[in-house]
């Protein structure tokens, strides 16, 4: 199968590391100008790896669409809308985007997918996505995990389930593509939450934390739409131990830069996501206090331990 993947950040080039390994046809895209870019192009290696010769590198954007029978997107979701303005102007018919990054977009409120049919034929462009637990650190080391692959059309996610699966990932056929999406974007949310959890030196409450997200972002999910369920899968609770605790996750580490008075120089999607979802919760009128808690204090400037304290006085309740 030929596949573009466009973005080489660490995720991105990773994937075009595993396409490679499992036996695709894989070009590498990204910016001429993005410093990771041109990391790659010049050395073809990064932090975490290395490209083998049979992985294609370009900067042709063209090029790089038309090549490619799958179309792999991961680099910024808040980017995504201006990205596909420019991949939209070439032909995309019987092609397949699989979107490889987590996140509502701010000022809209989509989903990923929506955004990405904001510009295409559903009958003629397939979108899905590919969302979950692991790290590239640990991927390019051979410890294996578990990922899942979701879309509105069922032969496609069949279909790629099975050309992406190995003894490296295995994948699941999501079942759910509206609490895919917002489970996924979520745990990043919950990530930030977690860091500043460490950052007060609190780590133990992240147990309850753990107990207590899958339980808002359910209810959520299911405002939303989609099934509460989802909340408990991969793309979400699955996906807490790389989010919530490794020394790997942006989300996790902005928090706990932020509780510490520091600031966090990489991307950390949580942010915004969290200003994505509270404002829907605002509008839905949906009890999100966890969620709530934290965007005043990204966004307002509400100190983080009287909005803990605040979590804390709420009214005592059944915890089922």
């Amino acid at each position: 199968m030929k596949i573009s993947v466009l973005g080489c950040g660490r995720w991105g080039s990773c994937i075009a590391w595993y396409l490679d390994k499992i036996g695709h046809s894989v070009l590498s895209g990204g910016l001429e100008d993005a410093p990771e870019f041109i990391t790659l192009k010049e050395t073809r290696k990064n932090d975490y790896l290395s490209f083998p010769d049979s992985i294609e590198i370009s900067s042709d954007l063209e090029y790089s669409v038309n090549r490619a029978e799958v179309i792999v997107i991961s680099i910024s979701c808040q980017h995504l809308r201006e990205y596909m303005t420019d991949i939209s102007k070439y032909n995309l018919d019987g092609k397949t985007i699989v979107l490889c990054m987590k996140g509502i977009e701010e000022t809209t409120g989509k989903r990923l997918t929506q955004v990405v049919y904001d510009f295409v034929d559903k009958d003629k462009t397939k979108v899905a996505v590919w969302v979950g637990p692991g790290h590239p650190q640990d991927y390019v080391k051979g410890i294996p995990n578990c990922m899942v692959i979701d879309s509105e059309d069922e032969a496609v996610k069949l279909k790629l389930v099975n050309e992406f699966n190995s003894e490296l990932i295995r994948f699941y056929i999501g079942t759910d593509l509206i609490g895919t999406e917002i489970g996924a974007a979520a745990k990043n949310v919950i990530g930030i939450c977690a860091g500043m959890l460490d950052g007060l030196g609190y780590t133990s409450m992240k147990g309850a934390l753990m107990a207590r997200a899958p339980r808002e972002i359910s209810d959520f999910i299911t405002a939303m739409g989609g099934n509460g369920r989802s909340a408990y899968g991969l793309c979400h609770l699955g996906d807490y131990e790389a989010t919530l605790f490794s020394k790997w996750s942006h989300n996790r580490m902005y928090g706990e830069k932020f509780a510490q008075g520091d600031k966090f120089e990489k991307l950390a999607e949580g942010v915004m996501t969290t200003k994505a979802i509270y404002k829907i919760s605002q509008k839905e009128n949906i009890e999100m206090p966890i969620v709530t808690q934290l965007y005043q204090v990204l966004f307002e400037g509400k100190d983080i331990l009287p909005a803990l304290e605040s979590l804390f006085s709420r009214n005592v309740k059944n915890e089922f």
